[in-house]
């Protein structure tokens, strides 16, 4: 959308942009947890035509790679979308700093309300917090998650085939096996499958603005901080219990809990979309399919980071904060202003990938930024590549002639407006024969 239509569109938002502006505390301080609805000038980013990104944000970064979107609760919105500048903002932790505290009042908050964890916290104890857990995510270490990793993939799919012929990939697939995998490897109990499904999707659920996601944020992080607690008592197997034993008594119970709800929601729910998306991608490309029944080792490989080149379902990054003004692609950036970076922007720079907009294995060996880049990279990347690739080759493996139930993207349940995009429900025919 050219610059001139783009400010005419977005001019009458703003104000509303600005009437949220107001809802503030008695001192003047902006609290997120106020905001009901997010302006609509700022939710391109987030749409999406089934699983390709709206045309917009291709065509606002070949406008300019950086775009000062609006004002919400009178912070400055910028946007980055090309991948060299993504990159610069991610890697520059002295321009930037993403603690949140400041967006949330003054009012007295639980323990569960406090916003923590390795996405939303700064040196040092974005540092303290990291090296507690980067040991357990070495190949090393991973490599003895392979086996129960192998035995998840393959009781799922067993419940599959004796579900089917017709089965939702979305619940029985995507879900399932990345939530077994960090509940076993945090060592947490799986009768909370249900509660915990419902509460990762509204986490990322911006269609109530920051309201809802905070509320659901809240709920998840008072279960963990309680599973902290009681490990405190009877530390268990897993990687809760084993930092517990270990290093328990230099951390409190918030902030073992705040890693611990950062691990189980990176560790399944962008996963569980990966999963679900690319069973839907893999189900229209049959080549890519058939290379993950067959092929070498590197051809899967290739299939899957295609995949995540291709999906990003962590759509933007953790937002950063300007710490001081400062110049950023020729643009002034004040201090305190807001910076989101598209992830899914930045791998479909046409600058960097041969192919953006097409699910096509010749963009092989191009970089992709779906587990992000910098101190805040996600540190779970090589476990979730092991999962992707032992999922999807299970899936090709035993069900190779799988095929949509529906190729209507209306009937398949994308969401509408989340952070991690993702999609609700896929029907799947997994034996042979023909839809319906």
């Amino acid at each position: 959308m050219p610059t001139a239509m783009f400010s005419r569109v977005v001019s009458p938002l703003r104000r509303a942009a600005m009437r949220w502006a107001m809802r503030r505390n008695s001192t003047g301080l902006p609290d997120i947890t106020t905001l009901r609805k997010v302006p609509e000038h700022l939710t391109f980013p987030l749409l999406r035509n089934g699983v390709d990104p709206v045309e917009q944000l291709a065509a606002q970064r070949a406008e300019d790679p950086v775009t000062m979107l609006g004002s919400v609760l009178g912070l400055e919105i910028w946007l980055v979308t090309g991948q060299e500048l993504v990159k610069q903002v991610l890697a520059d932790g002295a321009s930037y700093s993403n603690d949140m505290r400041h967006l949330l009042g003054t009012r007295k908050r639980s323990d569960a309300e406090t916003i923590g964890g390795l996405g939303m916290t700064d040196a040092p104890d974005h540092t303290r917090l990291r090296g507690l857990i980067t040991p357990e995510f070495t190949m090393r270490r991973l490599r003895r998650l392979q086996e129960s990793i192998g035995t998840i993939v393959e009781e799922t799919l067993d419940a599959m085939e004796a579900s089917g012929p017709v089965v939702d990939l979305v619940d029985q697939f995507g879900f399932e096996i990345p939530f077994r995998v960090i509940c076993d490897l945090l060592g947490m109990p799986e009768d909370v499958r249900e509660e915990f499904h419902k509460l990762g999707v509204a986490r990322f659920d911006m269609s109530e603005g920051g309201a809802g996601s905070f509320g659901a944020a809240t709920e998840t992080r008072t279960f963990l901080i309680e599973t902290v607690r009681r490990q405190r008592e009877n530390p268990g197997e897993g990687l809760i219990g084993e930092i517990i034993r270990t290093h328990g008594h230099e951390y409190d119970d918030v902030e073992l809990g705040g890693l611990a709800d950062g691990v189980f929601l990176g560790g399944y729910e962008t996963s569980a979309a990966m999963l679900s998306m690319g069973g839907y991608v893999l189900s229209r490309n049959a080549d890519a399919y058939e290379l993950l029944r067959s092929g070498t080792p590197e051809q899967v490989d290739e299939v899957v980071e295609e995949l995540l080149r291709y999906l990003c379902p962590v759509q933007v990054a953790f937002p950063r904060f300007a710490r001081e003004d400062h110049d950023l692609g020729g643009h002034r950036i004040s201090k305190g202003s807001v910076v989101i970076v598209s992830l899914t922007g930045a791998n479909r720079d046409p600058a960097h990938v041969p192919h953006p907009e097409q699910f096509d294995l010749r963009n092989a060996g191009t970089q992709h930024l779906a587990f992000g880049h910098g101190l805040h990279r996600c540190v779970g990347a090589e476990l979730a590549r092991m999962e992707l690739r032992a999922a999807l080759t299970g899936l090709a493996r035993r069900f190779p002639d799988l095929v949509l139930e529906t190729d209507d993207p209306a009937d398949l349940g994308f969401r509408d407006l989340s952070v991690v995009y993702g999609i609700d429900r896929l029907p799947v025919r997994i034996g042979a024969g023909v839809p319906g």
